[in-house]
């Protein structure tokens, strides 16, 4: 006969989670933000003081002039607004602390998003 075990007699364990895993959760958040496929987004991990420092290069969706813009602010706006949404984002999904995260933006992608009817 088992007996139940309450919250305050179980054993807490320790998750761990690969270096190469958190680098596909970035490539993938990354490339979700900027609007490209993660596989164009390259990834570098470093440790700061116990957090996570994220240099990701990668190049940038842009809409096409003329086109009507789909994204609101400059691609600085953008970026800025990119970088806080991976480190939030990454936490959320690895609970690893990212201390900062650099954006080398190596292009721009031009075509357009076209719907499938």
């Amino acid at each position: 006969m088992t007996a139940a075990v309450t919250a305050e007699q179980a054993v807490h364990g320790r998750n761990t989670i690969s270096s190469r895993a958190v680098r596909r959760v970035v490539s993938a958040v990354t490339a979700e933000e900027l609007g490209v496929r993660a596989s164009e987004v390259s990834v570098e991990l470093s440790d700061a003081q116990g957090a996570l420092t994220v240099t990701a290069s990668t190049p940038i969706h842009v809409s096409p002039l003329g086109a009507g813009s789909r994204t609101s602010g400059t691609v600085l706006e953008r970026l800025a607004r990119a970088q806080t949404s991976i480190r939030e984002r990454c936490l959320d999904l690895t609970g690893s602390t990212i201390g900062s995260v650099d954006l080398h933006i190596t292009g721009a992608k031009l075509e357009e998003r076209r719907r499938v009817l």
